[in-house]
């Protein structure tokens, strides 16, 4: 993917509304990263700096740039608010209205209700997990126990049965 992701930024190296970039989240990009919620490699984000969407498109070249040649340009925001529905003008005039105290405040509250959605999902999944090796050992246990209780022993009489029925042949 590098290489188109390379190939990409050169195509709008000269634009002044699109940036095609890259970040490594090991070092300088560290902070960038945690605070986009970036936790796997590469994550492809788009939008507006301050609410970044995450790119869900394919990952070669033609499928980058066909998404970059419809989606990165000017969009609806407090910045180009002629771009906006008159919905979206109406909310963004209700932000912009509020005090900042009481934006941060809903802001704060809609992002600790988006990182509870991520904390159930992870313990859910810990959950699964824990319960996938409960029954895995359960499963395994009990086949050994029946394996155990004579199955293989089962097993030969038959085929020796059978093999003096059917005049000495052995039958699989």
């Amino acid at each position: 993917m590098k290489p188109d992701w390379d190939k990409l930024a050169k195509q709008f190296a000269g634009s002044d509304s699109q940036l095609i970039a890259d970040v490594d989240c090991t070092e300088d990009g560290e902070d960038l990263c945690e605070q986009h919620g970036i936790e796997g490699f590469p994550t492809l984000k788009w939008g507006d700096p301050a609410d970044l969407q995450d790119y869900e498109g394919g990952r070669d070249y033609a499928s980058l740039l066909a998404f970059a040649d419809e989606n990165l340009k000017p969009q609806c925001s407090p910045a180009n608010i002629d771009l906006c529905d008159d919905e979206k003008k109406a909310e963004i005039a209700k932000y912009m209205a509020m005090k900042v105290e009481d934006l941060e405040e809903q802001i704060e509250e809609k992002e600790e209700a988006l990182a509870k959605i991520d904390s159930d999902f992870e313990q859910f999944i810990e959950g699964l997990q824990k319960s996938y090796e409960e029954m895995m050992e359960k499963n395994q246990e009990e086949k050994e126990a029946i394996k155990k209780s004579g199955l293989g022993l089962m097993k030969a009489v038959r085929a020796a049965m059978a093999a003096k029925e059917g005049g000495g042949k052995d039958e699989l």
